[in-house]
């Protein structure tokens, strides 16, 4: 997501390499925190289809529903949220407590799932441990 990004920090074969940080439940379930993760395309979105296809952390991560994606027991929000506060489409959401980072901000701060990524990108995927009395 560089802005320095070029057309030549793509490799030729229309492949794009990310570094993955894994949290939590992610972690335990792909085995490292860390690793380099080579796919095809230049979009979050062709991430995302690629490193599920091979690790099985979607259903932890993405709700496919608004109600999947929402927290329960939490006060409202105003009528007027302050700042430019927005969040992805249906199905592109991530479940309570879950989050997709792009170098470390939020992908709703960036483009949602059509976040372009550029070689060398720190791409995290966060569903932590949550433990309660």
């Amino acid at each position: 997501m560089s802005t320095e990004a070029t057309q030549q920090e793509r490799s030729a074969d229309g492949e794009t390499t990310v570094e993955v940080r894994c949290t939590g439940h992610v972690r335990d379930a792909v085995g490292t925190h860390e690793l380099e993760y080579t796919f095809e395309g230049d979009r979050l979105r062709d991430f995302l289809e690629a490193f599920f296809a091979e690790y099985d952390v979607e259903d932890m991560l993405i709700a496919e529903t608004e109600e999947e994606a929402t927290a329960h027991g939490w006060a409202e929000p105003p009528e007027e949220l302050p700042g430019t506060w927005r969040k992805n489409p249906e199905g592109e959401q991530t479940r309570p407590y879950a989050r997709v980072c792009i170098n470390g901000r939020f992908n709703e701060h960036y483009d949602g799932f059509e976040t372009e990524l550029v070689a060398g990108d720190r791409v995290a995927l966060i569903y932590p441990f949550m433990f309660c009395c």
